[in-house]
This record gives C-alpha cells, structure tokens and sequence, in this order.
C-alpha cells in the first residue's frame, strides 16, 4: 500500500482504554510514545550497529531531562498503517529496519479479539553488501502501569513453560477497579514485556537513566534493579529486553516480543468484577501468553490477509484515501471498548467516552459506531445493548424511554448522564438509537431472537417515539455540545425511522402489528417533507429560517433498512445542497456553527450518488487528518475552517467510517 497519508497519531498498541498507546509525532523517533489521553507512557527503542548506537523510537531522557543529548538517530523511511498492523522502516549505517507492531484484532475471534497483547516484531538485513553486527534494544516504563507517576510499582522476573521470559510490573496499592473517570490511566493489575527464552534475547528490569550506559556499552545490566517499591518518578523504572540479531547479512533476521496488561478484573457490572472475554473458560494469564506464543507465525498470516482484504475492500468501496481513514480507524474504533462475559457467558461490549465525559456503555456511542460491527460481528452490537436493556428493565430506571448509559467507565453501575434530571435527558435519541440497532441486528445477522428477547422495552420505547417523535420538544440529542433544540428535524428522521424499525422487527418476527407502526411512520414521513422543506434543502429545525440546515445522516437508516418512507430525492437534494457549504475540511455539522461531526459526515457521503460525490465529501476529512496540528488519535469533533480539535479523542464512533461499506452491498 503507497499512501502519502500522515496519521495525526499512530496506533501502536491499541488493546482496550487502559492498554492504548500511539506515537503522536511524524517519525517514531521525535517524541515519547504517549497514552491516548496524551500522558507520556515511554517505550525506547535502540539499535547498536557494528558498536554504533542509534535510536529508532522515543527518547532515551526522561521529559524533564532535556539537557542530555540523545543518540543519534536511523533515518525513517517509511510509515504504512494498516488495519491491524503500524509498519515503520529506517535505514542507517548499511543496515534497514523494520518495526511492526500487531494488534489481532480479528472481529471474528472473540478470544484472539480480547487478548491483552501486543506483537513487535523486527527485521533486520544488510543494504550495503556487508555482514554487520546488530543488537535491538526496547523497554517500556512504569508510567504503563500507574494513573500518575508519583504512584509507587513493584517488579518480578518469571519463567513460563520453560518457553518464555516474562517481566511484570504493577502498582504496590493495586486499587482494583476503584478509580473510574475520564482523563484516567489504569493503576491496577500488570504490565508484561515478554519474550522468547533464547540465548539471542536477554531481559532486566532496571532504570531509565541505565539507558545512557547501554548507549555508552552496548549492554545490560548485569541484574535486575532490587530497589523497589518506588513511585515511577524516582529513577523511572523501565523492563527492557535486548535481541541479539547476530550477523546480520542480505538475508532478513527477525525477532519479536509480546507487549502485554494483566488487568485482573476488567469492568464493575452492576457492583459484580467482570474479568475479560479471554479469562471466561479458566485460562491464566500465563497460559494466554503461552497460547500467543505458539500461535505467532499463524496470527500474522491471519493479520496480514485480513490487512489485504479490508484495504482492497475499502478502496473499492471508497477511494484510496477512504482506504487509509478505514486503515487508520479500524484499531481504534475496537480499542475504544473492552470485551468481557458476563456470568452466563453472554458477550458484553462496553465503549468508553474517551475525552468526552467517561461514560461506559452509552448508546449514542454505540450507535455511531456500528457500521464497523454489523460488517464483521453483529454480537459485539447485542454486547453494547445488554447492558441498556439489563438496566432500563431494573427498578433504578424510572422513565419511559430509553438510558443514556449505565455508568463511569470502568463501573457500569447505573446511568450517570445529565444527573438524571429529565431535562438533561435524549429521549427521542437512545429511543431510535435502540431501535434502529435492534433492527440493524435483526437484518444482518438474519435473526430475531435478539429481539424477541427484549421484546419489552423495544415495543414501550416505540410508543414512546409514536407519542414523542415527530416534533421533538425541547431536548438534547447525541450532538449534545451544540445544546438543546427543539423541533430538530434530523432527531426527527431518528424517530421516524425507529417506529419504522419496530415495524420491520414486528414483520420478521411474524406479528400483525407492524402494520400499523408502519403507516404511522409513512405518516409522519409525509409531514416531515412539508414541514422541514427549504426549496432547495430541508431546514434544521421546523420553525427555523429557510437559510437554516443541518446533516440528516439519520436518513441513511431508510436505505440501509430498506423502509423507503422518504422519497429519494430529499438525500439527492441535501447532497447538492451540502456540496455549497463545505468549507476547507469538510461539511460542517449545521448553520449554527463552523464545527463538524466526523463519523456523521461519512454517513451523509454515505447516501451519495457517485463515486465522485462521495469522494468529494471524504476528501476534506482525509485533508484533516494529513493537516490537523492536533496531534491525537482520530477527534470525531473538529473546525472545518481551522482543523482545530475541538474535544474527543480516541472514540470508538469512528466504526461508523465503515459505513460505505454496508451502503455497498445495499
């Protein structure tokens, strides 16, 4: 894949919220690697060429130690993100390097999915005609293990079947799912760097400033550092591993290590510790690196044909520069959640509103991202709905329409949102947000059981759109930043089309009763046209001036679903229209400010007639993330005029980029 595409970060390991760290910087060597919420979690990597040292990732001084000089560098020559694989290359001293890191996360492989490991692997070969003499040398910091750094870790060495060598690190107070917010970094559980046993790799456990005498000696220290507990800000403790590559000739030499989180228990369910989807048949932590181990050679040959396969798919579906967005998003959109069982085996999904308001589980989050799941595991989608439906049927939900979200990641206790005043509720919103996302399950998984399961609240959350959802009231919907609005005409199409979807649900599960839901959706349908008409667009709200607009991307579900309730002219009319207020980098959300929604741009391309239509409405998105100064893992929320990132970061909404996709096989 050739792309000239710059990723305003790359995803470097990309498990879970907790276990995510990208580079922020256009090479690997120009900053530290950083935790998605931009605090520095270090990993250094060293290369010693023939005695020479040189640096190929992050820095070898701490950030408040500037004043050393670091070595010198390689020299980049090459970054290609792929779905589930970040390749960089270097070259220098008559040697090329090349850096992979791999993420399986294969959505057909709930066990591969969840497993908290990260492969790097590196290749080594000779450009200039000459044998060289080659050592790697990378470590990871204490600062992957605590919420701050004035936190004091403990470390081990241990020895697993006798096949690897594993070092662990981890907080001495282990606060097990007791620290739940926002801009928060886990400090529970352990951080792993493990390796094949082989006499090519040694491992120690030691501290950052012995990085300068590696450079200076090109070796180890002789054993592990004894002095601990210490916070990781005193004398940064590091677990480093050095692969001997040998005499390193024309032909590659390769070697890898595992990046790995024991979190112990993962997600807090209604005051009950869930622990990750892998552990749910008893096996170990030790035993799951085992298994990583032994599988290696397989899962990269699996990684690498799925890498083939979605980039080609993508770029038939949408250009190439669609390709590199759905390459850059795919690892982050997954990684944004945690996959866990609850204790009847059932999968849960649970996404996390990463620099937005640290809510768990939360349906317009959810419902944005599902294109990317109902393309590859529609049971991720059921995952992220259990819990809704588990608490909107509990006595804790009092109201008549659908929970906004069941907690503060990583407890899932409850919705949090808004305080749970009413007037800082979305009704209208999670109502056709469940419904639509039961329909779409309904659909392209090609069952109903699902559904009839939940039969209950789906059918009380229609009435409530039957009752609530032509002409909203005064109310929240899931662009909440923008506040409230009343008469919205795109919650509206939500509405609509949820009654639709009952219908639809109603049908297939063999119920008379979708008639009627579906005629007062056509209904409503018809007096959404006279009452949103502009002339040449449709206005964003009823009572709004003609000049007033917005993105209806909720229309796309009428396509999709295949419900036909609204002519096919009103997104043909929309697109023309939106063509005329797209600004530098892209269509802004409505008339009301200069800011868009990213993942609701895709889906507004989305509904376009052509090829070039669509491109013309991506290209703008793809110019900012090449351009943005914002240099963070994919914001869903930025300034069309300046690329300003304006709040979140990292959000799992960006599976809604795959929309294309589905908007294909339709």
């Amino acid at each position: 894949m050739t792309t000239n595409f710059r990723p305003p970060s790359v995803p470097l390991v990309t498990v879970d919220p907790y276990f995510s760290v990208w580079s922020a910087a256009d090479q690997l060597y120009d900053d530290h690697t950083r935790h998605w919420t931009n605090k520095i979690h270090g990993m250094t990597g060293l290369v010693i060429i023939d005695g020479k040292p040189r640096r190929f990732m992050g820095k070898i001084a701490l950030q408040d130690q500037a004043e050393f000089p670091e070595p010198e560098t390689l020299v980049q020559t090459g970054l290609t993100v792929e779905p589930v694989t970040t390749r960089y290359s270097f070259q220098g001293e008559g040697i090329e390097l090349k850096v992979q890191f791999i993420t399986p996360l294969l959505l057909d492989d709930l066990d591969l999915l969840s497993r908290p490991v990260t492969y790097v692997t590196f290749q080594v070969r000779s450009m200039d005609g000459e044998s060289h003499q080659v050592k790697i040398y990378l470590d990871v910091t204490g600062e992957w293990c605590v919420h701050t750094p004035d936190q004091q870790v403990v470390w081990e060495h241990h020895v697993i079947g006798g096949q690897l060598d594993v070092m662990s690190m981890g907080t001495v107070e282990q606060p097990i799912l007791q620290r739940a917010g926002d801009d928060t970094r886990i400090d529970w559980g352990y951080m792993v760097l493990a390796v094949p046993r082989t006499s090519s790799i040694q491992t120690v456990i030691h501290s950052a400033a012995s990085r300068r005498s590696y450079v200076e000696k090109g070796q180890l220290p002789s054993e592990d550092d004894q002095n601990h507990p210490r916070a990781v800000s005193d004398n940064m403790p590091v677990m480093a591993a050095e692969l001997d590559m040998g005499l390193v000739q024309e032909a590659p030499v390769t070697h890898y290590l595992m990046l790995a989180y024991d979190d112990i228990h993962a997600i807090e369910y209604f005051h009950q510790p869930l622990d990750a989807y892998w552990k749910r048949n008893g096996l170990t932590f030790h035993e799951m690196l085992l298994m990583a181990t032994d599988q290696y050679e397989e899962i990269l040959q699996r990684c690498e044909r799925f890498n083939r396969e979605l980039l080609a798919e993508s770029q038939t579906a949408g250009g190439e520069k669609y390709r590199d967005i759905l390459a850059l998003t795919y690892r982050q959109a997954i990684a944004a959640h945690k996959l866990v069982a609850d204790e009847a085996g059932n999968v849960l999904f649970f996404s996390k509103e990463n620099f937005s308001n640290g809510c768990i589980a939360t349906v317009d989050v959810s419902y944005p991202s599902i294109p990317l799941f109902l393309r590859y595991n529609p049971e991720l989608i059921k995952g992220m709905m259990r819990p809704i439906y588990k608490y909107a049927m509990s006595r804790e939900w009092t109201f008549d329409f659908a929970p906004h979200d069941v907690g503060t990641y990583p407890k899932a206790n409850g919705q949090v949102y808004g305080e749970n005043k009413l007037e800082y509720q979305m009704p209208i919103e999670e109502c056709g947000n469940m419904l639509l996302m039961a329909a779409a399950i309904c659909k392209y998984e090609g069952d109903t059981d699902f559904a009839r399961e939940h039969w209950e609240p789906l059918t009380r959350w229609a009435e409530y759109l039957l009752q609530n959802g032509l002409d909203p009231e005064n109310q929240l919907c899931t662009d909440d930043f923008a506040g409230h609005l009343a008469h919205n005409a795109n919650l509206s199409i939500k509405a609509i089309l949820g009654i639709a979807a009952y219908s639809y649900m109603c049908d297939k599960l063999g119920m008379q009763t979708g008639a009627s839901y579906l005629a007062a959706a056509q209904n409503m349908a018809n007096e959404w046209v006279s009452m949103a008409d502009a002339g040449d667009h449709y206005k964003l709200t009823f009572d709004s001036p003609d000049d007033s607009w917005s993105m209806k991307y909720n229309l796309v579900w009428d396509r999709l679903l295949d419900l036909h309730l609204f002519p096919k002219d009103i997104a043909a009319k929309e697109l023309e229209y939106y063509r005329l207020k797209q600004n530098r980098y892209g269509l802004p959300l409505d008339s009301r400010d200069t800011y868009t929604k990213s993942d609701w741009l895709v889906w507004c391309a989305s509904m376009s007639s052509t090829p070039a239509q669509f491109e013309s409405l991506l290209t703008p998105l793809w110019d900012f993330m090449n351009e943005t100064t914002a240099r963070v893992p994919v914001t869903d929320w930025y300034d069309t005029i300046t690329a300003k990132q304006l709040n979140f970061q990292n959000r799992s909404v960006v599976g809604g980029f795959f929309i294309q996709l589905l908007m294909q096989e339709a």
